[in-house]
């Protein structure tokens, strides 16, 4: 029997445990935001593009991810393995903040990110591209490649707009929707269903 935790439980317990190290750092007078908040000195701070994706500003802010994480993230485990979610979701939200801090610099003061939450969109860009209607739908229809990311570029800049909300990282959310998008459609994640979504390290029993 596998007693090992699914990769949304680990990534929920990655998110608690720098959440505790932020809450610890603070009392303990470091300016704890400034040590895992990923900004524009990210050459000064490399691991800032790691901790930003685990690292939240507040307890609502902390919530608000972990439900998302819980609800999509449940949904692409089932279909994926846990190195790839765990790449899949470190990966985008990186991208995500990276974008956030670039572009959004170029029309303003770059900002300092931090959050899950343009991983959590990649993870919903994943399901809506991913599923059986979408790609029956797009197959269908067969517009051509160029006509399908402008297409997620348009859903990823309405979604992003549509569930907006003060201080969001708007060029961050987009990013990570994107990504999922076009990752939902190409089946990135996926693998054959004889693989376990849980624990791709396990052994295979030999046949006799």
């Amino acid at each position: 029997m596998n007693l090992r935790p699914s990769p949304v439980v680990e990534t929920l317990g990655l998110v608690g445990a720098v959440f505790v190290l932020q809450q610890l750092l603070a009392l303990a007078g470091a300016a704890a935001i400034g040590l895992v908040a990923l900004d524009a000195s990210v050459g000064a701070r490399p691991w800032t593009v790691v901790t930003s994706v685990y690292a939240h500003g507040g307890i609502e802010h902390l919530l608000g991810n972990a439900v998302g994480i819980a609800l999509f993230g449940s949904l692409v485990a089932r279909r994926t393995t846990r190195r790839r979610f765990h790449a899949f979701f470190l990966g985008t939200g990186a991208l995500a903040g990276l974008a956030e801090v670039w572009l959004g610099g170029l029309v303003g003061p770059s900002p300092a990110v931090l959050g899950a939450s343009g991983a959590v969109f990649a993870l919903m860009g994943y399901l809506l591209a991913g599923n059986a209607v979408s790609a029956w739908l797009l197959d269908r229809i067969g517009l051509p490649v160029r006509l399908q990311v402008a297409l997620a570029v348009v859903v990823a800049v309405g979604l992003t707009l549509a569930t907006a909300g003060p201080r969001s990282a708007l060029i961050g959310h987009a990013t990570g929707l994107l990504v999922g998008l076009v990752a939902g459609r190409l089946g990135v994640l996926d693998v054959s269903a004889t693989v376990s979504s849980v624990d791709d390290e396990r052994p295979r029993p030999q046949r006799r």
